[in-house]
């Protein structure tokens, strides 16, 4: 159940040393997803302002599942690469114990977001790109949408150079 929310994924989500911290990218600026989206710079800032404005916390769940929360998000921000999220599974919940194990076994290294479009227009290639969505949930998940979003302490001479083979392969794909 997804309850009417658009979802995506980002990959390599890291397990910092006490094994319950995870931190990274759950997003990244001006790539274009696996569904054709690229979310643009600034898409997430008044969501963000919205959520400390009232209080709410952006929920951290397993596999989307709203019935599955296995932690809690400590830090969401957007940065000049995307939206960057540290947070920490929570020990008491066996699932949370579950995904400890998976990520530092490398069996799951996504995450994803749930979040509503609030504002987006089509580009002449009919991509969509989204200016504006209203955060609700990051995950962690198993299959990734957008793998070049690699979450954790990754250089960002890695991050560049997966963004260029990344456009280099949509653009041969286009032509």
């Amino acid at each position: 159940m997804n309850y009417g929310l658009e979802l995506k994924h980002a990959t390599g989500s890291q397990l910092l040393s006490d094994g319950t911290q995870v931190e990274g990218y759950a997003s990244l600026f001006g790539l274009v997803d696996q569904g054709g989206d690229v979310v643009v710079k600034g898409a997430y800032a008044a969501s963000l302002k919205r959520v400390a404005d009232r209080g709410y916390k952006i929920r951290m769940l397993w596999q989307h599942d709203p019935t599955r929360p296995i932690g809690v998000w400590d830090e969401i921000r957007e940065d000049e690469k995307g939206l960057w999220v540290k947070g920490r599974l929570l020990p008491e919940i066996a699932q949370a114990r579950e995904a400890a194990a998976l990520i530092s076994a490398g069996a799951i290294d996504g995450l994803s977001i749930g979040y509503r479009t609030v504002s987006a227009e089509r580009d002449a290639k009919g991509r969509r790109l989204l200016s504006e969505v209203e955060l609700w949930e990051v995950s962690l998940v198993t299959f990734p949408m957008l793998a070049e979003a690699k979450v954790g302490k990754k250089s960002d001479q890695a991050f560049e150079m997966a963004a260029a083979f990344r456009a280099a392969t949509m653009a041969l794909r286009a032509e």
